[in-house]
């Protein structure tokens, strides 16, 4: 479906075209699950032990980054189910270090996190299935900036992509 490819920059924001690029291939179910695939493995190269680990004293722990795509990518299914069902209000944005410090993401174990992030990746793979083209298409704003649905699939994909080149570069190296 043509709707499913990648979206052009006129229907972004500049902040989320940084992910968007970032995303692979040329299909948006593709890209959500190549992003599950680079998460995977990115998972397996973390040492026991080290969910827990900080890169530096203000940088969220890898338990808590974790939690951060589970987190975010429900927002971004929250605001693409609202733009293709039409609703024009507009939605606020979120604080993304507030919402960290909230997650009790510490005092989860991290298998845990994994698992609901799989649980939250196939609800997006069945969201994103369901929308019809005119859906993918339609238009809405989150925190004062305006993009389509599939804009923020393409987005959920990259965002991963983006946090697990983050893992390996400062976590793990």
């Amino acid at each position: 479906m043509e709707a499913l490819v990648r979206p052009t920059t006129d229907e972004m924001p500049p902040y989320l075209a940084g992910y968007v690029a970032k995303a692979e291939g040329n299909d948006l179910l593709h890209a959500l699950q190549k992003a599950s695939d680079t998460l995977w493995d990115t998972v397996y190269r973390i040492p026991t032990g080290m969910a827990g680990h900080r890169y530096a004293p203000d940088k969220w722990t890898i338990r808590e980054l974790f939690q951060h795509l589970v987190d975010t990518e429900r927002v971004f299914q929250y605001r693409a189910l609202s733009f293709a069902r039409g609703d024009t209000t507009p939605l606020p944005g979120f604080d993304e270090n507030a919402w960290a410090a909230a997650s009790r993401a510490e005092e989860r174990e991290f298998h845990r996190i994994l698992r609901e992030h799989d649980q939250v990746r196939g609800a997006s793979l069945a969201l994103f299935r369901s929308f019809g083209p005119d859906q993918l298409m339609a238009k809405g704003t989150a925190d004062g900036k305006t993009c389509t649905v599939r804009t923020l699939g393409w987005a959920i994909a990259g965002h991963v992509v983006h946090h697990m080149t983050v893992v390996r570069e400062r976590y793990l190296s």
